[in-house]
This record gives structure tokens, C-alpha cells and sequence, in this order.
């Protein structure tokens, strides 16, 4: 099953993450471009948003420093405009591999693409690994701890929920019973043509 991989490839991208634990590290994709390309669309992908987790953890400082608050949320800002680059990029793969299916009379559309939901399950590893740290941090009380427990079954579930609900797109996709299209999120606060702000400043 595909997500069987790419949730495997999640949490390897989150272990990775956290040996160093810094969202300034360097990076290195694992897999290769050009003959693993859909396994190195998804290490990419998760580790943007390792990256952004910990950015957003970083900016609720109350104590943080004006200067770098800015800077940071221009960093958030440009994560979040890589973060859709990359569905864009899962998705058109998804395109590509089903390109030749004969669509059937009657198929329908989701509401939202493959590559969205795998937007999700990235998001829901993140959850799931924060949360476990928190069921067992030994200097939590037992409460925290047990409420965290809860939280992260449900998380657990989630998980299997989301998978099963992908996968079945993803074989209804081929089975030529649904189709996909990509439409492109056209943000409008990053273009200096379509921001009036920035477009002042040209």
C-alpha cells in the first residue's frame, strides 16, 4: 500500500530530524531524484514540515526577540509556500502514473487531491511523535501523562483512518472509478504582481 511506505518514510524523516533536533540543520534527501523519485518527493515534503513545526514552536516564545520573531515568520512564510510547492510536485506525479487510465462514465472527483491528503498524514506523524513524547516524559505528572496517552490513540486511529482513505482513492483512481485534477493554490501574498503592498514597493 502506499501509505504503508510513506509513513515509513515519515517517521524516518522525523528520527532523522530529531538527532540534531534543529531546524537550522542541513539537509540531504536520502533518496534519489531520479530513481526513487516518489520516495524523494515524500522525505522532502516531511521534513519541510519538521522544519515548520519547530519554527512554530520557536515563535510562541513570549520572550522572543522582536527582530527575530520577524525573521522567523518570513521563514514560516517561506516553508509554507514550499510546503504547497511540494503537494503541487506529489500530486503531479500522481497525475503522471495514472495518466493513461481510461476514466469511467459516471467516476467522480474528491474533495481534495491525493497529494493533500498526504499533506495530512505528514502533519498527523509530526502529532504522533510529539505526542508520544509527551505520554512518557518522566517529569509530567501522571495526569499529563495520561491525558497525552489518550490524545495519542486517537491520533492512532486518525492515522489508520486517514491511510485507509487515501489508499482508496488512490486504487479508485486507477480503477478509473474516481479522477483528480490539480488545481493550483495561486497564493496571492507572495507575489509582489498581486500583493498591493508589494506591488508599491517595486
Amino acid at each position: 500500500m502506499f501509505t504503508e511506505k510513506a509513513n515509513k518514510i515519515f517517521q524516518e524523516v522525523i528520527d532523522t530530524y530529531h538527532i540534531v533536533d534543529d531546524p537550522y540543520q542541513a539537509f540531504e534527501n536520502k533518496y534519489d531524484e531520479s530513481t526513487q523519485l516518489l520516495e524523494h518527493l515524500l522525505y522532502r515534503k516531511c521534513w519541510i514540515d519538521t522544519v515548520q513545526w519547530h519554527y512554530e514552536d520557536i515563535i510562541r516564545d513570549p520572550n522572543i526577540d522582536p527582530v527575530a520573531a520577524l525573521d522567523l515568520k518570513r521563514k514560516i512564510d517561506a516553508s509554507n509556500q514550499d510546503r504547497t510547492d511540494m503537494v503541487e510536485y506529489i500530486d503531479s506525479y500522481f497525475l503522471n502514473k495514472y495518466k493513461d487510465v481510461t476514466v469511467k462514465d459516471g467516476a467522480t472527483i474528491n474533495t481534495e487531491s491525493p497529494a493533500w491528503g498526504v499533506d495530512r498524514l505528514s502533519i498527523l506523524a509530526l502529532k504522533v511523535y510529539h505526542m508520544n513524547e509527551e505520554a512518557t516524559r518522566n517529569d509530567a505528572s501522571a495526569t499529563h501523562r495520561e491525558a497525552c496517552k489518550k490524545k495519542l490513540d486517537v491520533l492512532l486511529e486518525q492515522r489508520v483512518d486517514l491511510s485507509t482513505a487515501i489508499d482508496t482513492l488512490l486504487h479508485d483512481i486507477q480503477a478509473g472509478d474516481k479522477y483528480m485534477k490539480v488545481y493550483k493554490q495561486m497564493k496571492m501574498y507572495n507575489d509582489d504582481e498581486l500583493n498591493p503592498v508589494l506591488r508599491t514597493q517595486k
